[in-house]
C-alpha cells in the first residue's frame, strides 16, 4: 500500500511540476509585455511591464504584486502608437523588445532591463536589484515610497531636472530635490549627453541623482573652539558690530531650514534683527574624500574651513538660498571651521553634508519618490540630444509658438500702483524711443483687504479698460497682468468657491496671515478640481480678459499657500486634492493651475495665442503656453551667475521659454539707498545682466525698489543706459532670429536655450560649463558676472572656427581665450558655419514689416537657416498657415542658395530685399547695419542660388 501511495505522490509531483513549467511568466500584450518576476530571486513578488510608446520611446511599469494600477497620467499624452514595427524575442534568461531604433533586454526572472541601441551597444541598464517598495501610509491611505537605480558609464553627464540655484551644469553625483519652491523649479525629467533620456512619472516628494538622505552636522566627529569632542562652540551676539558675547554654548547640529525653526533653535535672549552667531570648532570624518556641504541661508552667511574663506553668500532673510561647498577631507584629520551668520531678523540656516561618492556609484543613479502606487518612467532614445527632448515634448505636448510681441522687451516693476504711473512709464519709453513691447501690471491693484476679487481698485485704477485701449492704440504697448489662485477669507469671490468646495482649507483652519497690512487669512482654490479651474477662468475672464488683458502672470504657483514651509507643512496645505492626496499629487499644482487659464482662454478667443508666465511649472506645462521665471531672485552678482546655469538646465527639461528678473529681485541694503559708489555698482550690476538677459528665450526686466526702468537707472550718457539701449536695439534686430527659433521649438521640437554639450558633445571640455551657452544654433554666449571685470576668460568649443559678434575677427576653437568685456558689451561669438538673419531697426515687434533682411553669412563650414514666418498673433499655424524660407551657405562650392518659400499665410509678404554679408577668417566685418552689403537681392518666393 505503502508503495502505490508514494508512486501516486510522485506522479501527482511530476503532473505538477509539468504544470508549472507550462505556465509562462510573461504574457506578450498588443504593445509589449508583461513579466512576472521571481520572488526567490528578487525577495518580493512584482509585475514588470514593457510598452512601446514609439520606436525610440519604451513605457517601463513596475508594480509590487502581479497587477499594475491604472493611472491616468497628468503629463503624458501621446497614446500608444499604431503600427509600430517591434518583436518580442523570448532568450533563455531574458526577454528582448526590439524596435527599429532600440532594443529592450528584461531578466525573466527579476525584471531588471537593459537598454540597447539598434547595434546592440548599451546606453543604460537598471542596476540589478536597484528597485525597492517601501509600504507607507500618507493621509490614511497606502502608498510605496518607490527608488529605481540606473547604472551608466563614466564619461556620461546628467541635465535637465528643472531649474535650481545652485550653479551645478552637469548633475552627476549631485542630489536634485523636486519640491516646487520660490526659484526651484521641479521638471522630473533627465537628458543624458549619451543621447537618452528618462521621463519620471510622479509629482510626490522626489529626489533624483544621488539619492542618498544627506546628513546632519552631527553625524561628522565635531570639536569644539577649546578642542571638546562632541560639538561646535556657538558664539551668540546681539550687535553683530560688538565682541560682547551674550550666551555662548556647545552645538551639534543648525537646522532651521523651514518657517518657525529659528524660534525653536535660537536663544530666547538672542536679537535676530541685530546680532550674529559664530560656530567655531573643527569637524572629521573616517572617509576620506571630496565630502560636500550643503547650506540653506538667509541673510548674510560666510563660511571658513582651513582658516581659509571658502563662502560669502547674501539673500534676503525671508527667501532662503542653498549653498553647497566640496570638502576635501583626509581619514580622521581635523579641518578648522568657523560659520559666521548674521540672520537680518526671522531667517533661515541650515547645514547638511554627504560622505563621498564610492567608484561604483559614480556612475549610479536614481529617483526615489515618497508616494506612489508603482514605479512609472519614459525610457527615451536620440540620434542627439535635440531628438531626445523631441521624445519628451511627443509625450507631454508640443509648446505652442509665443505670440510675436512676447519676443520683444518687457518692462516690470514690482510694482506700478497707479494707472497714471503705469501709463506714463510707457509714455517715458516711446519719447526716448526705447524699444517696448510689454508692460507688467503686478500684484495688488485690487483694494488692500480684497486678494482674490479680482476687481480693480478705482481709486487708483479708476478706468482700466480705458487704460489697456491707450496702451493698445497709442503706444502700441501688450499688458500681463498678475493674477494668483489665492482668495482672501470672507470676500465674495471666497464665498462663491468655498460654497462649491474648491478650496483647500488648511490655511484657514491654522488662521495664518500674510504679510499685508494688518495680514489677512487666506487660501488657494484647488487646481485639480476640473470645476474649481473653470470657475477661476470663468472668474478672471468676466473680470479681466474682456478688457483686452494680453497675458498672465501666475505667480505662487507651487503653490506658495505658505512661504518657505516644509514638504509636510505644504502636503497639509492643500489636502486634500480633488483627485487624491496632497502628498501624491504635491509638485502637479503648477501644471493644473496653467491648464484651467489656457484650456479657458483658448475656448473663449480662439484666435489670441495665449501667454501665460508662471513662477512654477512641470513636466508638460510647456503645452499650456506657460513660460517660467526663476522667481524672487536676490540682486547680486552670483545671483546672477547661478541663473545661467539653472536657465539652461530648465530648458534642457524640455521647456523652451524661460526668463528672469534682471536685475535680481531683492536688493542689498547697499543698493536701497545707494551712495555714490553702491550707485555705480547697481548700475553696473544692472548692464551686465541686460546684456545677458537680451539673449535669453525672453528679454524682461524686474524686480523691487531701485526703479528698474533704465532711465530711472541710469542718464543718457551712462554707460549703462548707452548698453541697455544697444542691446534692446539688437534684440529687435534679431527678432527674424529668433522666431524663426519660437517656430522651431514648436514644428521641430527645438530647444532655444542650449547648453553646450548638446552641440558639442563629443568635445568633454564643454560637459561641465556652467557660464556659457548657445542661443539657438549660431550665437555663443558668455555673460560677465564680475564687477568691474573687463574680460572673461571662456571656452570656444571645437568647430570649425568661431567670429567676434562684433568685430568680425576668427578664432578657431577648442581653445580658451581672454575676451574683451568692456563695460557696453558682453562677449558674443558666432559659430562658423552659421547664418544670422537681422531685421530692422524697431521700436515694437509690429511697428513695420521685414520686408528688407540682413543675412550674415559665416563662413568655415557649411551653414543652413531655415527663416520661419506666420501671423504672429494666432494660432493659425496649427493650421498650415505659415512659411519657412530655407537658406543655405555651401563652403565646398561657394554658394549660398534661396530655396522656394515654402507654405503661406495671410498677409505674408511676397517680395522683400535680402541683404547679404559674407565674413570669412580672413576678411572680418564688423557688425553694421548701415554699411554696404556685399550683395543685395530681390527675392519673391523662388530659389536664388548666389556664387560668393
Amino acid at each position: 500500500m505503502k508503495k502505490i501511495l508514494l508512486l501516486i505522490s510522485l506522479l501527482f509531483l511530476a503532473s505538477t511540476n509539468v504544470i508549472l513549467a507550462e505556465v509562462p511568466n510573461f504574457i506578450k500584450i498588443d504593445n509589449g509585455v508583461i513579466i512576472y518576476t521571481d520572488a526567490s530571486i528578487t525577495g518580493y513578488s512584482s509585475t514588470v511591464k514593457l510598452e512601446v510608446i514609439k520606436d525610440n520611446i519604451i513605457k517601463v511599469t513596475v508594480a509590487p504584486g502581479r497587477e499594475p494600477v491604472t493611472v491616468k497620467s497628468l503629463i503624458t499624452v501621446l497614446e500608444k502608437e499604431k503600427g509600430i514595427a517591434w518583436e518580442l524575442i523570448d532568450a533563455k534568461d531574458s526577454l528582448v523588445i526590439k524596435t527599429q531604433k532600440i532594443t529592450a533586454v528584461v531578466d525573466s526572472k527579476t525584471g531588471s532591463v537593459i537598454f540597447r541601441n539598434k547595434y546592440g551597444i548599451k546606453i543604460l541598464n537598471e542596476k540589478p536589484n536597484g528597485r525597492s517598495f517601501q509600504s507607507t501610509v500618507l493621509e490614511g491611505k497606502p502608498f510605496y515610497r518607490v527608488t529605481q537605480y540606473f547604472q551608466t558609464s563614466p564619461d556620461d553627464a546628467w541635465y535637465g531636472l528643472g531649474q535650481h540655484q545652485d550653479g551645478i551644469m552637469n548633475y552627476k553625483g549631485q542630489q536634485v530635490t523636486f519640491f516646487q519652491n520660490n526659484t526651484e523649479v521641479a521638471i522630473p525629467f533627465l537628458v543624458s549627453n549619451n543621447k537618452y533620456g528618462i521621463l519620471w512619472d510622479n509629482y510626490s516628494l522626489t529626489k533624483a541623482g544621488d539619492v542618498r538622505p544627506y546628513l546632519p552636522l552631527s553625524s561628522f566627529q565635531l570639536y569644539s573652539k577649546t578642542g571638546e569632542q562632541g560639538w561646535l562652540t556657538a558664539s551668540y551676539y546681539n550687535n553683530k558690530d560688538s565682541d560682547e558675547i551674550i550666551t555662548q554654548r556647545a552645538e551639534t547640529d543648525i537646522k532651521m531650514e523651514y518657517l518657525g525653526d529659528s524660534h525653536i533653535m535660537l536663544p530666547q535672549n538672542f536679537n535676530s534683527a541685530t546680532g550674529k552667531v559664530i560656530w567655531e570648532g573643527s569637524i572629521a570624518n573616517a572617509t576620506a574624500g571630496l565630502h560636500q556641504l550643503k547650506f540653506i541661508l538667509g541673510g548674510t552667511l560666510k563660511v571658513w574651513l582651513n582658516n581659509k574663506l571658502v563662502l560669502d553668500r547674501w539673500r534676503k532673510s525671508w527667501n532662503p538660498a542653498p549653498a553647497l561647498i566640496p570638502v576635501d577631507l583626509k581619514a580622521d584629520e581635523k579641518m578648522p571651521v568657523r560659520i559666521e551668520w548674521i540672520p537680518e531678523g526671522d531667517s533661515y540656516l541650515s547645514v547638511k553634508w554627504q560622505q563621498p561618492l564610492s567608484e561604483e556609484e559614480r556612475n549610479n543613479f536614481a529617483f526615489s519618490s515618497e508616494a506612489g502606487k508603482q514605479i512609472n518612467y519614459y525610457f527615451i532614445y536620440g540620434e542627439n540630444m535635440d531628438s531626445v527632448i523631441s521624445g519628451y515634448r511627443q509625450l507631454t505636448g508640443k509648446a505652442p509658438i509665443v505670440p510675436k510681441w512676447a519676443l520683444g522687451f518687457w518692462q516690470s516693476r514690482e510694482r506700478y500702483k497707479t494707472q497714471d504711473e503705469l501709463l506714463n512709464t510707457v509714455s517715458e519709453f516711446r519719447k526716448r524711443k526705447i524699444p517696448i513691447d510689454n508692460i507688467v501690471l503686478d500684484w495688488n491693484y485690487w483694494k488692500e483687504p480684497e486678494w482674490g476679487s479680482q476687481d480693480f481698485d478705482k481709486t487708483r485704477f479708476p478706468s482700466p479698460d480705458t487704460m489697456i485701449n491707450v496702451l493698445h492704440k497709442k503706444y502700441n504697448t501688450q499688458i500681463m497682468i498678475s493674477v494668483w489662485p489665492k482668495f482672501y477669507e470672507g470676500i465674495a469671490t471666497y464665498n462663491e468657491f468655498d460654497k462649491k468646495g474648491w478650496l483647500y482649507k488648511k490655511n484657514i483652519a491654522d488662521r495664518q496671515r500674510d504679510w499685508i497690512g494688518k495680514g489677512y487669512v487666506s487660501t488657494f482654490y484647488d487646481a485639480f478640481n476640473a470645476d474649481a479651474r473653470k470657475g477661476f477662468w470663468d472668474l478672471i475672464n468676466k473680470k479681466i480678459f474682456v478688457k483686452g488683458i494680453d497675458a498672465w502672470w501666475m505667480d505662487a504657483s507651487e503653490p506658495d499657500i505658505l512661504s518657505n514651509v516644509s514638504p509636510e507643512k505644504r502636503i497639509q496645505q492643500m489636502t486634500p486634492t480633488a483627485i487624491g492626496t496632497g502628498s501624491e499629487y504635491l509638485n502637479a499644482y503648477p501644471l493644473q493651475n496653467a491648464k484651467g487659464i489656457y484650456e479657458g482662454q483658448r475656448s473663449a478667443d480662439a484666435n489670441k495665442r495665449v501667454f501665460l508666465l508662471t513662477r512654477s511649472g512641470f513636466a508638460g506645462s510647456q503645452r499650456f503656453g506657460a513660460a517660467i521665471w526663476s522667481g524672487d531672485i536676490g540682486s547680486t552678482w552670483h545671483d546672477m551667475k547661478v541663473q545661467i546655469s539653472a536657465g539652461i538646465n530648465f530648458s534642457m527639461s524640455g521647456l523652451p521659454y524661460w526668463t528672469m528678473d534682471i536685475g535680481g529681485f531683492v536688493v542689498p541694503e547697499k543698493f536701497e539707498k545707494p551712495n555714490e559708489k553702491d550707485l555705480e555698482e547697481w548700475r553696473a550690476l544692472i548692464t551686465r545682466w541686460s546684456q545677458f538677459g537680451a539673449f535669453v528665450p525672453l528679454f524682461r526686466v524686474h524686480g523691487q525698489y531701485p526703479f528698474r526702468e533704465i532711465f530711472n537707472v541710469a542718464p543718457e550718457d551712462h554707460p549703462a543706459y548707452k548698453s541697455f539701449l544697444y542691446y534692446d536695439k539688437l534684440r529687435y534686430r534679431l527678432l527674424p532670429y529668433t522666431y524663426s527659433l519660437a517656430g522651431a521649438a514648436y514644428h521641430d521640437n527645438y530647444t532655444i536655450m542650449r547648453g553646450l554639450a548638446m552641440d558639442f558633445g563629443s568635445d568633454t571640455a564643454v560637459l561641465n560649463i556652467a557660464d556659457q551657452y548657445m542661443f539657438g544654433p549660431s550665437l555663443l554666449i558668455n555673460p560677465v558676472c564680475g564687477y568691474q571685470q573687463l574680460t572673461r576668460e571662456m571656452y570656444l568649443p571645437k568647430a570649425a572656427g568661431w567670429y567676434d559678434l562684433y568685430s568680425g575677427k576668427w578664432f578657431a576653437g577648442g581653445q580658451k581665450i581672454n575676451a574683451d568685456a568692456p563695460y557696453e558689451r558682453m562677449p558674443v561669438f558666432v559659430k562658423a558655419g552659421s547664418i544670422v538673419p537681422f531685421g530692422p531697426e524697431l521700436q515694437y515687434t509690429t511697428e513695420k514689416r521685414a520686408d528688407t533682411i540682413t543675412l550674415n553669412i559665416y563662413t568655415g563650414a557649411n551653414a543652413s537657416f531655415n527663416l520661419y514666418e506666420d501671423e504672429g498673433t494666432n494660432y493659425n499655424y496649427e493650421k498650415g498657415a505659415y512659411t519657412v524660407i530655407p537658406i543655405h551657405y555651401s563652403e565646398a562650392t561657394k554658394t549660398i542658395t534661396v530655396g522656394d518659400r515654402k507654405g503661406s499665410f495671410n498677409g505674408m509678404l511676397s517680395k522683400r530685399i535680402l541683404r547679404i554679408n559674407i565674413i570669412t577668417p580672413k576678411q572680418a566685418r564688423s557688425l553694421s547695419f548701415d554699411a554696404k552689403c556685399d550683395r543685395e537681392i530681390r527675392y519673391e518666393g523662388k530659389k536664388i542660388v548666389l556664387k560668393i
